[in-house]
């Protein structure tokens, strides 16, 4: 019985083991399923993972492609456009074309200042001088061109000098403010009075005319400005001057400073004419200071000189120093070269303002030339004009009797009644004036 019961307990306790044995397997079996299965889904979701990064990847790389195709495209269509369009800016945009410039240049004669004329222009009570009265009924005529030009006959060597009359002038510094209110722009300066109140009286007349504004051409304080070339830009033509005298009245120049005045000699005008045009100048304008006080033709040396001046390049030569008029000429030039140009010459402009009483040196005129640069940068000169004017002194006044009239409209105000203040007498003899006038310097060109 016990036995039966002992085999029984182990019986028991065998199906017991074996039960938990079971048990532990069936629990391990479950553990190692599920890990499998935890395996395989990872494995499952790393598979899926690589298949999506691959496909995003290639559709990635399809978009670039696409887009650099796309993009090369489009640069070569901007490439393509961008040429087009510079090929069409370079077909448009042409060099631009030249025009034509035309200026005005006014020329008046000889400025004097006698002692009658600064007596006159003298106020008592302020102690001063003004001299704008006399040129009231002429100033619209030069202050109206783009340039304007006359020749200084005489000094401003101060008044501590003392005012001064022929034969050595020297004038009050009044007279140089009033030319530049007129609208003067350059002074000629080498004349044969320019020395007459000696090297600081020409120096201070530089100074003066630097002070008013006024260009000069022709005498000078130092070497340096002697070899400096005056050039003039008049709407973008590029103008020289030159200036030079036949003497200084017997008046040695300083021995240390012979640069201070340009005396007529052809090497120093020629390499003057040369410098100009290494400097590119358009035009070269010759003021000379020649011929024979009171003639009213121009003699054999004037002559020849325009000559030389004109075939070394000059293009305007206007004359100084008789004290009456003398003739104009319009040519045309052939250069050596077998080129032509225009050229023109007057041979003496006579008085812009004098107190002379010879006959012929009170009339004058306001020369007025119309020159055009054209495209192709020849030089012409259209048109040659002038303004009859008389150096007129009424005898009914105590002071401000000098006046400078334009002739022709002094002739017609008294003919319409508008001012017949002259009188019958001054009348006829402005006629008589006018005539000469037109009969010594020629027709305008027009």
């Amino acid at each position: 019985m016990n036995n039966r019961n002992n085999r029984n307990n182990r019986i028991t306790r065998v199906k017991k083991s074996r039960k938990r044995k079971l048990i532990k397997k069936n629990v391990y079996d479950k553990k190692l399923i599920k890990s499998l299965s935890i395996f395989i889904i990872l494995l499952l979701i790393i598979f899926i993972g690589i298949i999506i990064f691959n496909q995003i990847k290639y559709l990635s790389n399809i978009n670039t492609l696409k887009f650099s195709k796309e993009k090369i495209e489009n640069n070569n269509y901007n490439t393509s456009n961008q040429t087009s369009s510079e090929n069409n800016i370079t077909e448009n945009k042409k060099e631009p074309e030249l025009s034509d410039i035309s200026f005005t240049m006014c020329a008046i004669g000889d400025v004097m200042c006698h002692n009658t004329q600064y007596w006159d222009a003298y106020n008592k009570t302020t102690n001063t001088y003004d001299f704008s009265y006399v040129f009231d009924d002429i100033r619209s005529y030069t202050s109206q061109p783009d340039i304007t030009i006359g020749s200084l006959e005489t000094s401003f060597a101060g008044e501590e000098r003392g005012y001064s009359n022929y034969p050595r002038f020297n004038t009050p510094d009044a007279l140089a403010y009033g030319l530049k209110e007129i609208g003067v722009d350059v002074l000629s300066t080498a004349g044969n009075h320019c020395l007459d109140m000696g090297f600081s009286g020409l120096s201070r007349t530089i100074d003066v005319l630097d002070s008013a504004g006024i260009s000069h051409v022709g005498t000078y304080k130092t070497q340096n400005e002697r070899d400096t070339l005056l050039i003039k830009n008049v709407k973008g033509v590029k103008i020289a001057f030159i200036n030079y005298t036949y003497g200084t009245n017997g008046i040695p120049l300083p021995s240390d400073k012979p640069f201070c005045v340009n005396l007529i000699d052809k090497n120093l005008i020629k390499n003057d004419i040369e410098s100009a045009k290494s400097q590119n100048v358009d035009l070269i304008v010759a003021c000379m200071h020649w011929g024979t006080e009171y003639r009213t033709t121009a003699n054999d040396e004037q002559k020849d000189l325009a000559d030389f001046l004109f075939q070394n390049g000059v293009d305007i030569v206007l004359g100084n120093h008789p004290h009456t008029l003398e003739p104009m000429e319009k040519r045309t030039i052939t250069l050596a070269d077998g080129s032509t140009k225009d050229g023109f010459v007057i041979y003496a402009l006579g008085n812009f303002i004098c107190d002379q009483n010879a006959e012929n040196t009170r009339n004058s005129i306001i020369l007025n030339l119309t020159i055009t640069k054209h495209a192709d940068e020849k030089i012409s000169i259209d048109k040659v004009e002038y303004t009859p004017i008389y150096m007129y002194k009424n005898p009914s006044l105590s002071n401000k009797r000098m006046k400078l009239l334009d002739i022709e409209k002094t002739l017609a105000n008294y003919e319409n009644g508008t001012d017949t203040s002259i009188g019958q007498s001054n009348y006829s003899y402005l006629k008589e004036q006018l005539e000469k006038i037109k009969s010594i310097v020629g027709e305008e060109i027009v």
